[in-house]
């Protein structure tokens, strides 16, 4: 009986018969096709057409792929499924397991995929939904600024719209594009390890009415895009703070607009003036002083989010 993963591993973007296929494994042509189903039903992006075979559809980020496109450290060690839970606690076990930094795992669906304050996140199929591990040697309180260096990671990456406090990519006219997720395991004060989920709305279609996929804007080819993501994550993750600031006060779609956050205390309004050392936002609020916002919601006032 053949492992589907190993048809996974042999399947490319070009399309190879089942016979053909079937001399590769050591299988029959009919086993071919019970392990390429099975594939398809685990949620892996399997074609199949008549008198041509079976291919990956262009742009899978699989394994093979995306070794033949990375260009730096992050995604050296990585994992691609088709069905999980959550990204984040596939990787969580890895971490705890001792995987390196940059260690990536991403799902083509996940069923129980999560945002910020516990909020589902909806993995429309055709996506990018992926966790990346790292272990910084930061202070507690540059902790905060690793979203931040995230979004402008995305924005770098994905070259459209703009960033939201504290880490959303929102498309021009304020539907979102991709968020991201940060979980720290701390020990007292000593941080062991951070995951950093990622969701990127890849496909126009499946989404709801509050976000808009990527490939709105054009064509996108899923494998190019994770791979210059990760680039773009290890360059902005380890620069330096004031630079991280400046990088995403330019690309901010919520700096100088009017804003209301609900918080933990309650809700602040007025206009987002400026980021604060640490990475939270100041607010002037209409007496006219400046009220300092570590975590919170935001709505744009006059915008659709």
């Amino acid at each position: 009986m053949v492992d589907v993963s190993d048809l996974l591993s042999c399947l490319t973007e070009e399309y190879q018969s089942g016979e053909h296929l079937a001399r590769q494994l050591g299988i029959s042509r009919a086993a071919v096709w019970k392990a390429a189903r099975s594939l398809s039903e685990g949620g892996y992006p399997i074609e199949v057409e008549r008198g041509a075979g079976y291919r990956l559809r262009p742009g899978t980020p699989s394994a093979a792929r995306l070794a033949a496109l990375r260009r730096g450290r992050f995604g050296a060690a990585y994992r691609y499924l088709g069905t999980t839970s959550s990204t984040q606690d596939v990787l969580r076990q890895l971490a705890e397991a001792g995987a390196p930094e940059g260690t990536v795992v991403l799902a083509e669906r996940q069923t129980s995929g999560r945002g910020r304050r516990g909020r589902a996140w909806v993995s429309a199929a055709g996506g990018l939904y992926f966790s990346v591990l790292l272990r910084p040697r930061l202070a507690l309180a540059d902790l905060a600024l690793l979203p931040l260096a995230a979004g402008v990671a995305l924005h770098a990456a994905c070259g459209v719209g703009g960033l939201k406090w504290p880490n959303d990519l929102l498309a021009p006219d304020g539907r979102k594009l991709a968020g991201v997720l940060l979980e720290a395991d701390l020990r007292g004060e000593e941080l062991r390890h951070a995951l950093l989920g990622i969701g990127v709305n890849v496909a126009a279609e499946g989404l709801p009415d509050t976000a808009c996929g990527l490939e709105t804007f054009g064509a996108v080819n899923r494998a190019a895009l994770l791979a210059e993501l990760l680039v773009q994550l290890e360059v902005w993750l380890y620069r330096p703070a004031d630079e991280v600031r400046a990088a995403w006060s330019a690309a901010s779609l919520t700096l100088g607009r009017q804003v209301s956050i609900s918080t933990p205390q309650g809700e602040v309004r007025g206009m987002a003036h400026s980021l604060a050392p640490d990475g939270a936002l100041l607010v002037r609020t209409p007496s006219g002083s400046l009220t300092r916002v570590g975590a919170g919601d935001v709505s744009l006032i006059g915008g659709t989010v």
